[in-house]
């Protein structure tokens, strides 16, 4: 039987908890940990195909928005 490799990125999330440390608590450190991994997000960004032209477009009006906040601070 052959094991197949795993992928270099995949960890547990480990949450330690405390002797007496209310339940709710510990899964709230859960969710904030799972929620930094980002998974959620890249499965969003996953369901649909977005042509690269378009994210170049966007990343484009990204930096001129970010520019234009930069200048009227000044």
């Amino acid at each position: 039987m052959m094991v197949p490799p795993k992928k270099k990125n995949q960890k547990m999330i480990v949450v330690p908890v405390k002797e007496g440390e209310n339940i709710e608590k510990a899964l709230k450190k859960f969710k904030r940990k799972f929620e930094k991994t980002g998974v959620v997000k890249e499965l969003r960004r996953r369901q649909q195909f977005d042509k690269p032209s378009v994210i170049k477009r966007e990343k484009m009006q990204h930096a001129i928005y970010v520019q234009h906040m930069h200048l009227d601070e000044e």
